[in-house]
């Protein structure tokens, strides 16, 4: 058998890797056993900071949060507080861009979080939400109902094809009504 050589293969891997490090200090970015070290070092970084970067934009967020709420003579956490017992909910993000681009918004939204540390606003119980949840996916579902009656059945059957009917192509349009439900 005959003999083959590497070399392409192996140069092509080393320039991939030196490529990756250019720009890196020293020998890091001409050395090709720094460079691979370096390189697999920088991917760790990357990933860990990806998932840094996301705690150190919240505390950003609340920080600015923070400060405009200590502008309106609240506390951070009792303007959130004040928030969750009125039942608004408003992510940190929006809350802080609020906080930076529109100061009257923010001060409604401190006013009615004081309001409802006082007792003012109650926030409407659990109970009631899953109520409302529940009536409207009733009410879709008989909307449903009345929309898959008035179609045709190879509309029917592009739906349940869509959806991962098995056996769709033999069915009848009620059972494919059925299905879809």
């Amino acid at each position: 058998m005959t003999r083959v050589k590497g070399g392409s293969v192996s140069k092509t891997r080393r320039r991939k890797v030196l490529k990756a490090a250019k720009g890196y200090f020293g020998s890091k970015h001409r050395l090709y056993k720094t460079a691979q070290e370096q390189v697999f070092h920088s991917g760790v970084y990357a990933y860990r900071d990806r998932r840094q970067n996301k705690r150190n934009f919240r505390k950003l967020w609340i920080t600015r949060i923070n400060a405009a709420c200590r502008a309106n003579e609240i506390s951070y956490s009792k303007f959130i507080n004040g928030l969750n017992l009125a039942g608004v909910t408003v992510n940190r993000k929006m809350l802080s861009e609020l906080a930076i681009d529109n100061m009257e918004a923010f001060a409604n939204l401190v006013a009615i979080a004081k309001s409802a540390l006082n007792g003012e606003i109650a926030a409407p119980k659990k109970e009631e939400v899953k109520e409302t949840k529940t009536t409207a996916k009733k009410e879709e579902k008989v909307e449903e109902a009345t929309d898959l009656s008035s179609k045709t059945l190879a509309e029917l059957k592009a739906m349940a094809k869509e959806a991962g009917v098995k056996g769709y192509s033999s069915m009848k349009k009620d059972e494919l009504i059925a299905n879809l439900k």
